[in-house]
């Protein structure tokens, strides 16, 4: 779809509360697109901490991530597509709905609830998500079936892109990293 605006220059990817920046996905999309990738260790991973920081503490530092990235592009936050796996991709989608501005979001292994509790749903910044979104989960996925999202994402006033990945569970599988990275490559190029 054709956009007024300039295409994003750059993919800040944040990682999932269990792992860090080295995880195989976003390390084979690091390598395998074709724009500028910087992969984030958030300050907990960095500090040898097991979990996480809260979301405020993390949205910030998505903020602060995003603003020193764009700076070294000799852009502005607004030319960078923000994302990651499961937690870190909340948080950058939290981030943009809070209002930092972005050219999109791609959100990895979407952690829509916890598992064995659909009912707490982490959906409520939905409805301030006004940019483009890229979703890749597996269809196995305990944090959230393909038909709980259907019945959420269309809260998000942002462009909505779904994909699923057959057999997969909320951690894919190596062999799913090309098929990861094709879609996310699609997906920036529409941008």
């Amino acid at each position: 779809m054709p956009r007024d605006s300039l295409p994003p220059v750059g993919l800040l990817l944040t990682h999932g509360a269990g792992g860090g920046a080295d995880q195989h996905t976003l390390v084979a999309l690091d390598e395998g697109l074709d724009v500028p990738v910087r992969r984030v260790e958030f300050g907990y991973r960095r500090e040898g901490r097991r979990f996480p920081d809260r979301a405020p503490k993390l949205i910030a530092e998505v903020r602060s991530a995003a603003q020193a990235f764009a700076a070294d592009l000799g852009t502005t936050t607004a030319r960078l597509v923000l994302g990651g796996r499961s937690m870190g991709g909340r948080m950058c989608s939290m981030a943009v709905a809070e209002g930092l501005p972005a050219a999109g979001l791609v959100l990895l292994s979407y952690p829509l609830h916890p598992p064995g509790k659909p009912d707490k749903l982490r959906v409520e910044h939905f409805g301030d998500m006004a940019v483009p979104v890229l979703f890749v989960n597996g269809d196995r996925d305990p944090f959230g079936t393909p038909q709980k999202f259907e019945a959420h994402i269309g809260s998000i006033t942002g462009a909505v892109t779904m994909h699923w990945l057959k057999g997969q569970g909320h951690d894919p599988k190596p062999t799913a990293d090309s098929e990861i990275a094709a879609v996310v490559g699609a997906f920036l190029a529409t941008l």
